[in-house]
């Protein structure tokens, strides 16, 4: 029988569809902000949407500072110089165009800009006292799902590890969810950023935080991955499978942002952050060793996501269904070309203590189906390598 234990859900508000972006002005406008800063990267600047979106602040009558020196896995130092050009510039709101590296950063620019404090301090779960100022996202990939959720990641450099901070107060205040913005999404992002929407949707989905209002989102998340990442990687200028591709990145960042996350994340962080690897090829090489072992835990969910997949897990044995889970996402990584080992992306054993103890504390780890002890999280790291 179904539970309906008490749960909240957090969203924001949500514009989805072609053009989207061009509604920026238009609502920093309704917030009544005179001068906003801009957060983008460089990548994103020569793509000429920053020129456009730029346009339509102005002809709103908005003026606007443009910070675009954000790093891929965003650093803390990052967020402190984009704070202080806030500050300085005089702004009141933010515009974020970019990637999950780009929003979250937006992110600590706001708390660190409404708590005059530095963005380390605030790692974990709802410690923003003051909520940041507007934000308004438009995102440029279908992954991190940032624009939606009460999530920002940071990489404290100084430890050499990723912080998650999560706090309702970081859900943007508006999202424009435009898929004319993956157009120029180039192949490997397309790949590494899909295969984060997986992630998101299976974790979820299988958190012991979940509810029939994340399950609803995270398993339809699932399927569209399993329709269209593969065909959206071979035709990126399609933008109907861009379409499919952002409404999975949107259904999934609802499931995790209101779900959490678990092992896969709280390992993805710990190694992203000491290696600054890409976040969702950090997930793709870890999710099929943390499937294997959470399997026991949630069995009925874990089938669930293999029917999702296409997957015949109902015609084999019990023993054999989570092998037949993970060999379908082997199968969708590999012809994505991600079918390499943690060990040729340069990790090694003797790191691999560490790397666990960083894990065991991100508040990811909270909510995985199962408890597990640092000697489990090290074996699941060696399995990977």
């Amino acid at each position: 029988m179904r539970s309906f234990e008490l749960r909240k859900f957090v969203a924001p508000e949500l514009l989805f569809g072609n053009g989207a972006r061009h509604y920026a002005g238009r609502y920093v406008k309704n917030f009544g902000a005179k001068n906003v800063l801009l957060v983008t990267d460089e990548g994103i600047r020569k793509t000429g949407m920053i020129e456009e979106i730029g346009a339509d602040l102005t002809e709103s009558g908005v003026s606007f500072e443009i910070f675009s020196e954000v790093m891929p896995n965003p650093r803390a130092e990052n967020v402190m110089q984009g704070a202080e050009i806030f500050r300085q510039a005089g702004c009141s709101a933010l515009v974020a165009v970019g990637g999950g590296s780009v929003i979250d950063c937006a992110k600590g620019i706001g708390i660190v800009s409404s708590n005059k404090r530095p963005i380390t301090e605030f790692e974990g779960v709802d410690k923003v006292i003051i909520p940041p100022p507007p934000l308004i996202c438009i995102p440029t990939t279908a992954g991190s799902s940032a624009d939606v959720s009460q999530f920002a990641i940071i990489n404290d450099t100084q430890r050499k590890v990723k912080i998650a901070i999560i706090s309702k107060t970081l859900v943007p205040d508006v999202a424009l969810i435009d898929p004319e913005t993956l157009l120029t999404l180039p192949r490997k992002l397309t790949a590494y950023t899909g295969l984060d929407v997986l992630t998101h949707a299976i974790e979820a989905y299988v958190s012991n935080a979940s509810s029939p209002l994340t399950d609803l989102h995270a398993l339809e998340a699932i399927r569209l991955v399993e329709r269209n990442l593969e065909n959206a990687v071979e035709h990126p200028r399609d933008l109907s499978l861009r379409g499919e591709m952002m409404l999975a990145s949107l259904y999934a960042g609802l499931a995790f942002s209101n779900a959490s996350l678990g092992a896969v994340h709280a390992m993805a962080h710990s190694l992203g952050g000491y290696l600054d690897l890409p976040h969702g090829e950090c997930n793709a090489l870890l999710l099929e060793t943390v499937i294997t072992y959470n399997y026991s835990s949630a069995p009925d969910r874990y089938n669930s996501i293999g029917e999702a997949m296409g997957c015949p897990v109902y015609t084999v044995p019990q023993e054999e269904r989570a092998g037949m889970i993970c060999t379908e996402i082997h199968r969708l990584r590999t012809a994505l070309g991600v079918g390499q080992t943690l060990g040729a992306l340069g990790v090694k054993k003797e790191v691999i203590p560490l790397l666990a103890e960083q894990a065991m504390h991100d508040v990811c780890m909270a909510t995985n189906p199962k408890n597990p002890i640092k000697s489990e999280i090290e074996a699941l790291y060696e399995s990977a390598l």
